[in-house]
C-alpha cells in the first residue's frame, strides 16, 4: 500500500510504515501530538468507498477525541510540487483583511452541541485562501460543469467562479461545458469571461445546460487531459458528487495535476452533513406563492380544499419549511413521515374534524410523501430516470381524487379541492438575496480550495463555516427530515395536525436515532475505538 499524506498541517516529519503477512497495512504520521492513519478496514467502517471508488479517507487524530476527516491532496499523490506566492497579498480587495489567509491547522467541528465529558468529535478543513498556491495564474485551465436537475443559483455559482478566478487570481482561461457530464466527450465548449457572466445571475436555469446521466469517466477524464484542463468544477447533487468522486479517483489513478471540486446543488435540501443547499431558500420562499393561492381559493368557498404539491423525492424540507413560514396550512405530509387515509386519526378523519372547525383547509405535501399508498392501489413498475433516481407517481393527483371519492361516497359534507402544482416554477426562478451571497461563499471556497491544490472535495458550511469535505461523506446517505425531532414537533404544533404516528412508532423510531443523540460525531463510535486499538497496535 502506498504511503498515503494524512496530517493536519500540510507535511508530516515522522512516518512510518507497518506491514503484516495478513495484507493489513497501514501509515502512522506523528506530527505536533497528532497521529494520522490511513487504513483500508478502518476507513470501510464509515465510507463504503468500494460503491464509488477505491480512495481511502484521510484521517487525522488527536488528543480529546480530536478526528479530521481531510480532504486529498495534489501533493498526496505527485511528489515535489512547487508552490507559489498568493497573489491575494498583492490584491487591493483584500488590502484591509486583517488576516489574508487561513491557518493551515484550522478545522471546523461536525457536531457543535456537546456534553463537558463529550470527545471533540469529526472535524472538517476549513475553507479559504491559503499563504501557498499550487498553480500559478497563467498556467490554470479550469472547466465548469452543471448536472442533474435545475436549481436557483446555478446561474450566480457560475458567475462567482469565473469572476473569482480572474478577480483573485488573475485566471483568464475558464471553460463552460455543455449539457451535463456528456458535453466532456459530445458537446462544444464556451469560453467563460467575467464579461459573458456578468448578468446571468438575474436569470434561472443555467447558461451551460444541463442533463442527466451521461457519466463515462474514461472519456470524461481523457477529454480533461486532452484539453490541457487542471481545475474541474462540478455543480450537482449526491448523484454528480458521486460522479466526480469517481473522475477524481481516476485522475489520481493517471497522476494528473488537476484539482476537483464539487459544489453540491439540490433543491430537496438532502446533502448531508452540510447546514443547507443552495437554491434552498429560494425554493422555500416561492413555494409561499402557491401556499397562499391555495389559502385564499379555499377560504373563499364553503368547505374548500387547497392542496399544495411541492419538491421533495426522499426528503420534505421544502414542504416543512414552507409549511412553517406560510401558518396558513393545516396539514403537511412528507416522505419521512408516513400516514394513512381511513379509520380513526387517518388522513379523512381530520380533513372532516377541520373543516367543520374552519370551514377550510390547507394541504401541503411533498412529491415523495404517500408514494407507498400509491403503489398499494396502482400496479406500477419501479422505474429509474439517467441518474438512477425514481421515477414517482403524481401523489398529489392521487391524494386530491381519493379526498374527492371520499367525501362524494361518504355524502357527509361536498367539498371543493383545487389542485396546485408549482415543482418546475420553484427550481426555474432565479435565486434570492440570501442564496446569492450564499452561492458567492461557495463559489470563492471553492476556488481558493483548488488553488491551494485540494482536490477530491466538496465544499459547504458546517455549523455556519465553511469546510472543505470529502467526497464520501457527501455521497454515503441523504439528508432526511428526522421526524422525532424537534422542528417537526414544532411543524405539527403550529398546524394542529395528528403524526399519524403509533405510540410503538414513535418509540422504534427514537431507539433508532438514539445512538445519533448521544454521540458528537452523529454516528456509532465504533470509528474512534478502532482508531485506538490500530495505534495501539502498530505502536
Amino acid at each position: 500500500m502506498d504511503s498515503i499524506h494524512c496530517c493536519s498541517s500540510v507535511s508530516a516529519i515522522n512516518s512510518r510504515s507497518f506491514d503484516s503477512s495478513n495484507s493489513k497495512s497501514l501509515t502512522l504520521n506523528l506530527r505536533n501530538g497528532f497521529a494520522s492513519i490511513s487504513n483500508p478496514k478502518v476507513g470501510s467502517s464509515r465510507a463504503p468507498m468500494g460503491t464509488f471508488g477505491n480512495a481511502q479517507p484521510k484521517i487525522v487524530t488527536g488528543d480529546a477525541g480530536y478526528v479530521l476527516e481531510d480532504v486529498p491532496h495534489l501533493a498526496d499523490y505527485i511528489p515535489d510540487l512547487p508552490t507559489y506566492h498568493n497573489p491575494l497579498q498583492d490584491n487591493p480587495a483584500y488590502s484591509v483583511v486583517k488576516q489574508y489567509f487561513v491557518n493551515d491547522d484550522d478545522s471546523v467541528a461536525q457536531k457543535i452541541v456537546v456534553h463537558k465529558s463529550s470527545p471533540r468529535g469529526t472535524h472538517f478543513r476549513r475553507a479559504g485562501p491559503r499563504q501557498k498556491v499550487y498553480f500559478e495564474s497563467d498556467e490554470v485551465h479550469a472547466c465548469i460543469v452543471t448536472c442533474g436537475g435545475l436549481c436557483p443559483g446555478l446561474n450566480t455559482v457560475i458567475r462567482e467562479i469565473v469572476c473569482g478566478l480572474n478577480y483573485m487570481y488573475g485566471v483568464n482561461r475558464v471553460l463552460g461545458i455543455s449539457g451535463g457530464y456528456r458535453g466532456f466527450y459530445s458537446r462544444n465548449t464556451t469560453s467563460l469571461t467575467p464579461k459573458v457572466v456578468n448578468d446571468i445571475h438575474k436569470r434561472g436555469g443555467t447558461i451551460l445546460g444541463t442533463s442527466r446521466g451521461g457519466h463515462d469517466t474514461s472519456k470524461i477524464v481523457d477529454s480533461i487531459q486532452d484539453r490541457g484542463i487542471n481545475q474541474v468544477y462540478i455543480i450537482g447533487g449526491d448523484g454528480t458528487q458521486k460522479g466526480a468522486s469517481v473522475i477524481f479517483e481516476e485522475i489520481q489513478r493517471r497522476g494528473l495535476k488537476v484539482a476537483v471540486a464539487g459544489i453540491p446543488k439540490t433543491i430537496d435540501n438532502d446533502i448531508p452533513v452540510i447546514d443547507k443547499s443552495f437554491g434552498f431558500d429560494t425554493a422555500v420562499e416561492e413555494a409561499q406563492r402557491a401556499i397562499n393561492a391555495a389559502h385564499v381559493e379555499s377560504e373563499s368557498i364553503e368547505n374548500g380544499i387547497g392542496v399544495v404539491k411541492l419538491m421533495g423525492r426522499y426528503s420534505g424540507f421544502i414542504a416543512m419549511h414552507a409549511t412553517l413560514a406560510s401558518r396558513d396550512v393545516d396539514c403537511c405530509l412528507i416522505p419521512e413521515s408516513p400516514f394513512y387515509l381511513e379509520g380513526p386519526g387517518g388522513l379523512f378523519e381530520y380533513i372532516e374534524k377541520r373543516l367543520k372547525e374552519n370551514g377550510h383547509m390547507v394541504i401541503v405535501m411533498a412529491e415523495g410523501a404517500g408514494q407507498e399508498l400509491l403503489s398499494e392501489s396502482m400496479s406500477y413498475a419501479d422505474r429509474q430516470d439517467a441518474s438512477g433516481n425514481k421515477l414517482l407517481q403524481d401523489v398529489g393527483l392521487w391524494i386530491s381524487q381519493k379526498i374527492r371519492d371520499h367525501f362524494s361516497t361518504s355524502k357527509r359534507m361536498g367539498i371543493t379541492l383545487k389542485y396546485i402544482d408549482p415543482t418546475y416554477m420553484i427550481r426555474a426562478v432565479p435565486s434570492n438575496a440570501s442564496d446569492n451571497v450564499y452561492c458567492t461563499l461557495l463559489a470563492q471556497s471553492a476556488v481558493h480550495g483548488a488553488m491551494a491544490g485540494y482536490t477530491g472535495f466538496t465544499v459547504g458550511p458546517v455549523n455556519g463555516r465553511h469546510s472543505y469535505i470529502p467526497f464520501y461523506r457527501i455521497i454515503e446517505r441523504q439528508n432526511k427530515v428526522v421526524i422525532t425531532d424537534r422542528m417537526w414537533a414544532r411543524l405539527l404544533s403550529s398546524t394542529n395536525q395528528p403524526s399519524f404516528l403509533s405510540p410503538k412508532d414513535i418509540i422504534e423510531d427514537k431507539k433508532e436515532e438514539a445512538p445519533q443523540s448521544q454521540l458528537l460525531n452523529g454516528e456509532s463510535g465504533r470509528d474512534d475505538e478502532a482508531f485506538e486499538k490500530v495505534i495501539s497496535n502498530a505502536c
